[in-house]
C-alpha cells in the first residue's frame, strides 16, 4: 500500500530543512574570516602565505585552556588558527580569554593582523591588536604569541598557556604552545645510492631465476633441480667455494703425521718372543 499524501508531504518538508541546514552550515563555514597578515595584500610574502596554507588543515579545530590562580584569577582562553573563536561577533578574535567568575570577554589577539613565521621544527603564529592593557604595559594592545611545535603523527594537541608578560612597558604579550604535525618538515623519501643499486641486484636475480627456470622447464624440458638455471655451473662453483673455505679454514694441514701411531707387529720383531722364553719348561 502506498504512503499516504499528508505523510509524503511531511517527508519532504523534513527532507528539505535538513538539506537546508546543511547549506547554511557550509555557506557559514565558506564565509568565516582567515589570517590576514599585517600590510598591504601585495607585501605578503611567498612564506607568508605558503605558512597560512599549512596551518589550514587546523582551521576548525577548537582549542581552550584553564588558568586558576588562586582565587582571584581563574580564566578561560580560547584559541583557532586562523577563524574568529565567535563568528557571530565579528570582531576578529582568534584568542579569546574568558574570567569565569564574571564572564567577562577580552580579546588577546585578532586574526587581522597576523604575523606568521617559522623555523626547522616550528611555526610561531601571532596575533595582534588585542583589547587594550588597563594599568600595565603603558595601555597598549594586547598580542598573542603561539609556538606551534613539531610532532610527527598528531594533528593537533597539548595547547597551553607559557606565560603572560606584563611587566614591561612595551611590547607585552600571552605566551601560548601546542604540538602539530603541520610544523613538521617535509620527510626525504628520496632513495640513497646504496639503496637504488641493492634493488636492482635484486630485480636482476629474480628476473635471472625466474626466467631461467621457465626456460629451462618449457623448453628444455628439465625436471627436480635441473629445472635452476645453469643448474651444473652453480653447482661446480659450490665445491670450489667449499674447497676453498677448507683449504683456508682448516687448522691444521693435510698431510701432517698423525700425533700418535700404533705399534705393529713388524716393529716387534723377535723381541716378544724372546720375552716369553722364560716361561718355557726347563
Amino acid at each position: 500500500m502506498g504512503l499516504p499524501m499528508s505523510s509524503l508531504c511531511h517527508i519532504s518538508a523534513v527532507l528539505v530543512f535538513f538539506m537546508a541546514l546543511a547549506v547554511g552550515v557550509g555557506a557559514q563555514q565558506s564565509n568565516e574570516r582567515s589570517c590576514d597578515v599585517i600590510g598591504d595584500e601585495s607585501s605578503e610574502s611567498q612564506m607568508e602565505r605558503a605558512l597560512l596554507k599549512k596551518l589550514e588543515p587546523l582551521s576548525q579545530m577548537r582549542f581552550n585552556v584553564t588558568v586558576e590562580k588562586g582565587k582571584t584569577e581563574n580564566y578561560v582562553y580560547h584559541f583557532r588558527v586562523c577563524r574568529e573563536v565567535n563568528s557571530t561577533l565579528h570582531d576578529f578574535g582568534g584568542l579569546v580569554q574568558t574570567d569565569r567568575q564574571n564572564g567577562k570577554t577580552t580579546v588577546i589577539g585578532r586574526i587581522n593582523e597576523t604575523q606568521v613565521f617559522n623555523g626547522s621544527d616550528w611555526i610561531m603564529l601571532i596575533y595582534k591588536g588585542g583589547d587594550s592593557y588597563g594599568r600595565h604595559c603603558s595601555g597598549e594592545k594586547r598580542r598573542a604569541v603561539i609556538m606551534i611545535s613539531c610532532k610527527r603523527g598528531v594533528t593537533a594537541s597539548s595547547f597551553s598557556i607559557i606565560s603572560e608578560e606584563r611587566e614591561k612597558e612595551q611590547e607585552c604579550f600571552y605566551l601560548f604552545e601546542m604540538d602539530s604535525n603541520v610544523a613538521c618538515p617535509a620527510e626525504d623519501s628520496h632513495l640513497s645510492v646504496g639503496s637504488i643499486l641493492l634493488i636492482t641486484f635484486a630485480s636482476l636475480i629474480a628476473v635471472y631465476i625466474i626466467g631461467g627456470f621457465l626456460y629451462q622447464r618449457l623448453v628444455v624440458g628439465a625436471k627436480g633441480m635441473e629445472q635452476f638455471p645453469h643448474f651444473a655451473f652453480w653447482q661446480d662453483l659450490g665445491n670450489l667455494v667449499a674447497d676453498g673455505c677448507d683449504f683456508v679454514c682448516r687448522s691444521k694441514p693435510r698431510n701432517a703425521p698423525a700425533a700418535y701411531r700404533g705399534v705393529g707387529d713388524d716393529q716387534l720383531g723377535e723381541e716378544s718372543e724372546e720375552r716369553d722364553d722364560h716361561l718355557l719348561p726347563m
